[in-house]
């Protein structure tokens, strides 16, 4: 399945900006919003191949958004891909557990919008991710 519509939950407008003017230029179809909550909300009304995860949100944090679509057992966006990306440098057993339930995760610093559609377009070309077991 070809990864066409994104859906950018960031709440820094620079970036969020930034990246939804690089998607819709590379033809994706582009939702922002810039709360955890709205993000939430998102997610679970329209299907999209692909969700931007930032971690420091308002409202809710990125990895509380992340256990209320993929945790307690249940998938609740299956066929979705989510990437995270932030600047907070997380423990690595705090990254790890966060890495089981997402295809990338990515430092933003260290990301062009061009390197963030080369990588979109190699996850267009791997198999989802297993949906985690249920517990």
């Amino acid at each position: 399945m070809a990864i066409r519509s994104i859906l950018v939950i960031e709440d820094d407008r620079f970036i969020g900006e930034m990246y939804v003017r690089s998607l819709q230029h590379a033809n994706y179809d582009v939702d922002w919003v810039v709360d955890g909550n709205d993000g939430i909300v998102a997610a679970l009304n329209k299907p999209y191949d692909l969700i931007l995860l930032d971690i420091m949100l308002p409202e809710k944090k990125g990895t509380d958004i992340l256990k209320a679509l993929r945790g307690e057992g249940a998938d609740k966006i299956p066929g979705t891909r989510v990437i995270v990306m932030t600047n907070f440098d997380q423990d690595a057993e705090s990254r790890m557990a966060m890495q089981h339930d997402v295809d990338a995760y990515l430092i933003k610093a260290e990301i062009t919008p061009r390197k963030l559609l080369e990588i979109i377009a190699k996850l267009d070309t791997l198999p989802p991710a297993p949906a985690a077991p249920a517990q």
